[in-house]
């Protein structure tokens, strides 16, 4: 019996899938440093981005025919290393595009109507100085006919573009590979179609002119948005990153949003994870998310389908 380790857990759909193809899978999860002994147990291992599957961890375990990633990103995993070892490597990145999508308008409407400072703000002072904080929120802007830049136009960043084209936002893109600009967008539950087509952009010309900018993009070894990339944007400009910790150089982005340069980031994704810098957490003008792009009931359940599907499907050519 194929037995798997779902390390960082797995939908029960996926689960239930799985065993009654005949695997036998264990959701028990097993520390880091305790992989390298119990992990010769299994014949698979799936993570989310917790768990890590280093050169070391293979080596200790010649055992392993298989990693499965719940989600898009593989950083985590030394794909190349376990592929060269003939081990399989799947990962989930349609999934949960979608939800990643919806948590990036989450965050760009809480920026532009000071959501995030406001829930800190009113449980202390609104009983006392509700009409200060009345005043202090007043001048909210709307996102319809803004610009937005998405740096990244991969699955993700097509989700992300069909909510903006609705909400009717300017959408310009950026990836460093060639890309079909055009993007279906379904009307409510009747279904209607319609294509659009985003305008192809250079990172240069996002960086200067959207007004609003959401990342996208693969691990990088240097922070893509720096001290110097956060000079050459609009003033004012609101960043949102909900895809690698390391993108934008943080102590850069504290030192713009307290000059004013950058009004409100939001991070769902830091550099120091699971241990965020202290100035970061206590910012007041960056709205905190731990790293719930993926982590909706509908997205988990479509992960855990899709991973399941492909561990059948490898073990059973």
């Amino acid at each position: 019996m194929i037995k798997i380790l779902a390390n960082d857990g797995i939908d029960p759909i996926g689960k239930k899938m799985l065993e009654d193809a005949g695997f036998f899978v264990e959701t028990n999860n097993i520390p880091q440093d305790e992989l390298p002994i119990r992990l010769k147990e299994f014949d698979a291992i799936t993570v989310r981005s917790a768990t890590k599957v280093r050169k070391a961890l293979i080596d200790a375990c010649p055992n392993l025919k298989l990693i499965g990633r719940g989600g898009v990103g593989v950083d985590n995993i030394d794909v190349e290393y376990a592929k060269s070892k003939g081990i399989g490597v799947y990962n989930t990145p349609a999934s949960s595009s979608l939800s990643v999508a919806e948590l990036v308008f989450a965050q760009l409407f809480t920026g532009v109507r000071f959501l995030h400072d406001s829930n800190r703000k009113m449980p202390v002072d609104g009983g006392t100085k509700f009409n200060d904080l009345k005043k202090a929120y007043a001048k909210g802007v709307e996102l319809r006919g803004k610009t937005l830049g998405i740096v990244g136009f991969g699955r993700i960043g097509r989700e992300v573009a069909k909510i903006a084209i609705g909400v009717g936002m300017n959408v310009i893109a950026y990836d460093l590979f060639p890309f079909n600009p055009e993007v279906e967008v379904v009307l409510g539950t009747g279904g209607t179609k319609v294509n659009v087509t985003v305008k192809t952009s250079t990172l240069d010309e996002i960086i200067k002119t959207a007004d609003f900018i959401t990342l996208h993009t693969p691990f990088i070894d240097k922070a893509l948005i720096g001290a110097q990339e956060l000079a050459q944007m609009k003033k004012g400009v609101q960043l949102i990153n909900i895809s690698r910790g390391g993108l934008i150089d943080e102590l850069a982005l504290i030192e713009a949003l307290d000059s004013g340069q950058v009004s409100y980031a939001a991070l769902d994704v830091f550099d120091n994870e699971p241990t965020p810098r202290q100035e970061i957490l206590s910012h007041p003008r960056i709205s905190l998310t731990p790293h719930i792009g993926a982590a909706t009931n509908e997205a988990q359940e479509r992960i855990g389908v899709e991973l399941a599907s492909l561990i059948i499907g490898h073990f059973n050519k």
